[in-house]
Protein backbone atom coordinates (compact mmCIF):
# COMPACT_ATOMS: atom_id res chain seq x y z
CA UNK A 1 0.00 0.00 0.00
CA UNK A 2 1.66 3.13 -0.85
CA UNK A 3 -1.00 5.53 0.73
CA UNK A 4 -2.44 5.90 4.21
CA UNK A 5 -5.74 5.41 5.20
CA UNK A 6 -8.29 7.13 7.03
CA UNK A 7 -11.59 5.55 8.22
CA UNK A 8 -15.29 7.89 7.67
CA UNK A 9 -17.46 6.06 10.60
CA UNK A 10 -19.99 5.43 8.06
CA UNK A 11 -17.59 2.91 6.96
CA UNK A 12 -18.25 0.85 9.91
CA UNK A 13 -21.76 0.78 9.20
CA UNK A 14 -22.16 -2.75 8.17
CA UNK A 15 -19.82 -4.13 10.77
CA UNK A 16 -16.37 -5.01 8.50
CA UNK A 17 -13.68 -4.09 10.54
CA UNK A 18 -10.41 -1.57 10.12
CA UNK A 19 -8.26 -4.66 9.69
CA UNK A 20 -10.66 -6.42 7.35
CA UNK A 21 -10.25 -3.28 5.20
CA UNK A 22 -6.64 -3.33 5.44
CA UNK A 23 -7.15 -6.85 3.63
CA UNK A 24 -9.13 -5.97 1.35
CA UNK A 25 -6.47 -2.94 0.26
CA UNK A 26 -4.31 -6.16 0.24
CA UNK A 27 -6.00 -8.50 -1.71
CA UNK A 28 -8.35 -6.19 -4.27
CA UNK A 29 -9.01 -7.72 -7.48
CA UNK A 30 -10.75 -4.99 -8.52
CA UNK A 31 -10.17 -0.95 -7.84
CA UNK A 32 -11.29 1.74 -10.37
CA UNK A 33 -14.15 4.68 -10.67
CA UNK A 34 -16.89 3.91 -9.32
CA UNK A 35 -19.50 4.08 -12.61
CA UNK A 36 -22.65 5.30 -11.22
CA UNK A 37 -24.79 7.59 -13.61
CA UNK A 38 -27.20 8.66 -11.57
CA UNK A 39 -24.47 9.76 -8.94
CA UNK A 40 -23.44 13.36 -9.79
CA UNK A 41 -20.23 12.85 -7.22
CA UNK A 42 -19.55 9.46 -8.47
CA UNK A 43 -16.60 11.09 -10.37
CA UNK A 44 -14.40 11.43 -7.14
CA UNK A 45 -15.56 8.04 -5.67
CA UNK A 46 -13.91 4.75 -6.03
CA UNK A 47 -14.83 0.85 -5.55
CA UNK A 48 -12.77 -1.55 -4.46
CA UNK A 49 -13.26 -5.15 -4.38
CA UNK A 50 -11.63 -7.90 -2.37
CA UNK A 51 -11.43 -10.82 0.15
CA UNK A 52 -11.24 -9.92 3.91
CA UNK A 53 -9.52 -12.24 6.15
CA UNK A 54 -12.29 -15.45 5.78
CA UNK A 55 -11.87 -14.61 2.01
CA UNK A 56 -14.88 -13.27 1.79
CA UNK A 57 -15.63 -10.65 -0.69
CA UNK A 58 -16.21 -6.74 0.09
CA UNK A 59 -16.46 -3.88 -1.74
CA UNK A 60 -15.11 -0.73 -0.54
CA UNK A 61 -15.71 3.14 -1.63
CA UNK A 62 -13.39 5.61 -1.07
CA UNK A 63 -12.04 8.56 -2.14
CA UNK A 64 -8.46 10.41 -2.65
CA UNK A 65 -7.62 13.13 0.32
CA UNK A 66 -4.47 13.89 -1.26
CA UNK A 67 -2.39 11.49 -3.60
CA UNK A 68 -1.26 9.73 -0.57
CA UNK A 69 -4.57 9.68 1.85
CA UNK A 70 -7.88 7.92 1.39
CA UNK A 71 -10.68 8.00 2.87
CA UNK A 72 -12.52 5.21 3.35
CA UNK A 73 -16.84 5.98 3.45
CA UNK A 74 -18.28 2.59 2.80
CA UNK A 75 -17.88 -1.46 3.48
CA UNK A 76 -19.92 -4.27 3.19
CA UNK A 77 -20.05 -7.98 1.89
CA UNK A 78 -19.96 -7.43 -1.86
CA UNK A 79 -23.33 -7.35 -3.62
CA UNK A 80 -24.33 -9.09 -6.62
CA UNK A 81 -24.22 -6.18 -8.50
CA UNK A 82 -20.53 -6.57 -8.32
CA UNK A 83 -20.04 -10.04 -8.20
CA UNK A 84 -18.99 -10.03 -12.38
CA UNK A 85 -15.74 -8.08 -10.96
CA UNK A 86 -14.82 -11.15 -9.51
CA UNK A 87 -13.76 -12.97 -12.58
Amino acid sequence: MDFVIEFNPAAFTHKVSEADIYQVFDTAIYDGLLDEPNDVDARDKYLLIGFDRNANPIEILYNFISDYRVNVFHAMPCRSIYHHLLK
